[in-house]
């Protein structure tokens, strides 16, 4: 289907999929909204009336309509594994809300899936699209801040209201699966896949059942180099990460969800003083739309690219943490699973419990 626009399904009206997701498909290139389901079908027809498309009676109406190339899936967490393998076994290419499954093994299986078919399979990490990594990857590579010896990350969310799903455990709550992936993903992305779960803390909500916040200490042993990751939802709102070196310093603020507007200042701390790089403002919402679009209209698999306005790349990965799939390629995202369950299993030792 190269060159054709493509024409995208939604199944599910969540918050981020009107917020978010929707007004960037509807100013991107290449891409339109074709059909629209939700449980509630007086949404689903209010979305359609309002950017396109139309409204069907259920999901499977939509993988079952041969006018839908490709499906945007943003229900709950726990549903992810089912809705991105019906819509792959349906022949539609899957744009789907991170965590792309809640199960690393059922991750890697969904990833061999889309492999095989031909399909791009994308976890919806939008931070990877924003040039502000690429220029802190670049500063890196220059020998900006000498040999980097520890990143720290965190992104951390004020209170939810009280019937938000991410306080539903039976739904794939919880502050890891929601906010915690966003610095476990940015240590991929600085200091690459080969990475292990020395120690973790998750702090559980007992009258909810899900983990309200937590931190994690990662290693790479071929240099030991390390990533401290905190993340919660009971907190003051931050995002941001830094890069510490042998000579100096990076820091990073509104790493993981700035506004389009907003013009990122990185700060550069070294023999010389405080540098500060002050870059241009980007979309990172409307740039993932539009390199998903360019994935699946140029017929290319499970690949991304990081921060870059041009196409993808082939699906697989690459251990250049600089290179340009170290975004959200298909290897990518099974070890970012297998990391979150390495997560997950240390806390449940920190309190007693068996880490196998």
């Amino acid at each position: 289907m190269t060159g054709r626009t493509v024409r995208l399904g939604l199944l599910g009206a969540a918050d981020i999929a009107v917020r978010r997701i929707l007004p960037a498909v509807s100013r991107a290139p290449g891409i339109t909204l074709t059909a629209v389901a939700s449980r509630d079908p007086d949404r689903a027809k209010a979305l359609a009336a309002t950017y396109g498309g139309d409204a069907l009676p259920d999901y499977r109406a939509v993988l079952a309509d041969p006018r839908v190339d490709a499906v945007y899936v943003p229900v709950p967490a726990a549903l992810h594994a089912d809705w991105v393998r019906a819509a792959l076994e349906a022949g539609k290419h899957v744009l789907a809300e991170k965590p792309l499954t809640t199960d690393p093994r059922t991750t890697a299986e969904l990833v061999a899936l889309a492999e095989k078919s031909g399909l791009v399979l994308r976890e919806n990490y939008l931070f990877v699209h924003h040039p502000q990594h690429r220029a802190v990857l670049d500063l890196i590579a220059r020998g900006a801040v000498g040999e980097v010896r520890a990143v720290s990350a965190a992104f951390t969310i004020p209170p939810r209201p009280p019937d938000d799903i991410r306080y539903r455990p039976d739904l794939g709550g919880g502050a890891l699966l929601d906010v915690g992936v966003y610095p476990l993903r940015a240590a991929q992305l600085l200091l690459g896949p080969e990475l292990r779960v020395a120690g973790a803390v998750l702090r559980t909500d007992p009258a909810r059942g899900v983990d309200v916040a937590g931190a994690a200490l990662l290693c790479r042993d071929a240099d030991g180099a390390t990533a401290h990751l905190t993340f919660g939802m009971e907190h003051r709102y931050t995002s941001r990460y830094e890069v510490l070196g042998s000579t100096g310093r990076l820091l990073l603020d509104h790493a993981f969800t700035p506004p389009p507007d907003h013009r990122p200042v990185l700060l550069l701390e070294g023999p010389d003083g405080v540098r500060r790089h002050e870059l241009e403002p980007y979309d990172q919402c409307l740039g993932g739309v539009e390199e998903f679009a360019r994935a699946v209209g140029g017929g290319e698999a499970t690949g991304d690219t990081t921060g870059r306005t041009g196409g993808g790349t082939a699906g697989g990965t690459t251990d250049d943490p600089t290179g340009d799939e170290a975004g959200t390629s298909g290897a990518i995202s099974t070890r970012q699973a297998e990391l979150t369950a390495d997560i997950q299993r240390q806390a449940q030792y920190a309190v007693g419990g068996d880490a196998r």
